[in-house]
């Protein structure tokens, strides 16, 4: 499927760590806390503002000889020095030794895995399916709390060493936000309200499949958390994210309790985070979960090419909500696998987090003597 670049919203400036936990810590009492959290939202902001007001570069894409996508990805990894100036100091090129630098190498792995498994289960070349290029900078800012894809390239900070560890520790926090490029490049879905959230809910999923994928694990073995060993140890909390139980991720006297809905009873309205895309991405996050486990194996296989076709299927539209994705998803599971076990679980698992994956017919009109 080709870009959708230019039919929709363009590329967003999507960070792994939701608004309201740098809002939070911002307004901490304890300057170890408020300082990072604010130049880090000083900074967020500067970078949405570029976004709007710059056009997307065009990034060749990468091909072989025989004119081609390449099976095997295309990475450069740069040092910004504690700058914010993109790219940075080019510190490893693809196929060079590793460098003294481990978030360089964390950084240059995670990318690595990223394209693997969309090649090997996905038959994609890079998230743009051309080849695309895949640029990572490391060491972004003054103890910058987030990790982020601004449309043409992963950034990463180090973190306060308080609240939030160094961006390059979590191989599926790397996948979820190379997931951004996947969705701009495919569904182009807007960010905000349902369509953002789902956009989010994506991006965790991918993060989560390429974890599972880089760990050999299935689906009743892995943790379903994101960004696990991000939050440093005086923090009460596992992840930033649970898509097995959306809302309990963390409980902590700084950060606060998880807010994410589990289902549609409790879903958020909101003006803040653009409509909640980082909190109600939670209800098709478990949805994912549910249906995942209950398929069991591993979840890139069947979950995963569902959610994939619908992705790049061509049908998803731009705003779509929820009720959209999950027919959508009920619809790809036939086409791939048939009326059987794989439709039937799908179903299900739209139904235990509210959504409904059949279309409520309208109301007759009243007839008019």
């Amino acid at each position: 499927m080709q870009p959708r670049l230019s039919n929709g919203p363009g590329p967003v400036l999507c960070t792994i760590v939701p608004p309201q936990i740098l809002d939070r810590l911002s307004q901490s009492d304890d300057p170890l806390l408020s300082g990072p959290a604010r130049r880090t939202l000083e900074a967020d902001g500067v970078r949405r503002a570029r976004r709007r007001l710059t056009a997307l570069a065009t990034v060749p894409a990468f091909r072989t000889a025989s004119g081609t996508p390449p099976t095997t990805p295309h990475r450069t990894l740069y040092d910004c020095r504690h700058g914010t100036d993109l790219p940075g100091h080019k510190v490893r090129g693809e196929g060079e030794d590793p460098t003294q630098d481990a978030s360089v190498n964390r950084a240059y792995a995670g990318l690595g895995a990223t394209f693997d498994l969309l090649h090997t289960e996905y038959g994609r070349s890079s998230i743009d399916g051309n080849g695309l290029p895949l640029t990572g900078s490391v060491h972004y800012g003054e103890k910058y709390n987030n990790a982020f894809f601004d449309g043409e390239q992963m950034v990463f900070g180090d973190g306060d060493g308080e609240i939030f560890l160094d961006f390059t520790l979590a191989v599926d926090v790397i996948a979820h936000e190379l997931a951004h490029g996947l969705t701009q490049y495919t569904a182009n879905l807007v960010y905000e309200g349902q369509s953002g959230a789902l956009n989010e809910s994506v991006s965790d999923v991918f993060g989560a499949l390429v974890k599972q994928y880089s760990l050999c694990q299935n689906a009743r073995e892995a943790d379903w958390l994101i960004g696990a060993g991000l939050l440093a140890p005086r923090v009460s909390g596992v992840a930033l994210r649970s898509m097995k139980a959306p809302g309990t991720a963390y409980d902590d006297d700084v950060l606060g309790k998880d807010p994410q809905p589990a289902t549609m009873d409790d879903y958020i309205q909101t003006d803040e985070d653009n409509g909640g895309v980082h909190l109600n991405s939670g209800i098709p996050n478990r949805a994912f979960y549910l249906l995942a486990t209950a398929l069991g194996g591993n979840a890139w296989e069947r979950a995963g090419h569902i959610w994939y076709d619908v992705l790049t299927g061509g049908e998803l539209a731009a705003d779509a909500e929820f009720a959209e994705f999950a027919r959508l998803t009920v619809a790809a599971a036939k086409t791939r696998f048939g009326a059987g076990d794989e439709a039937e679980a799908v179903v299900k698992a739209w139904s235990e987090v509210g959504v409904p994956t059949t279309s409520t017919p309208a109301a007759p009109s009243p007839s008019v003597d």
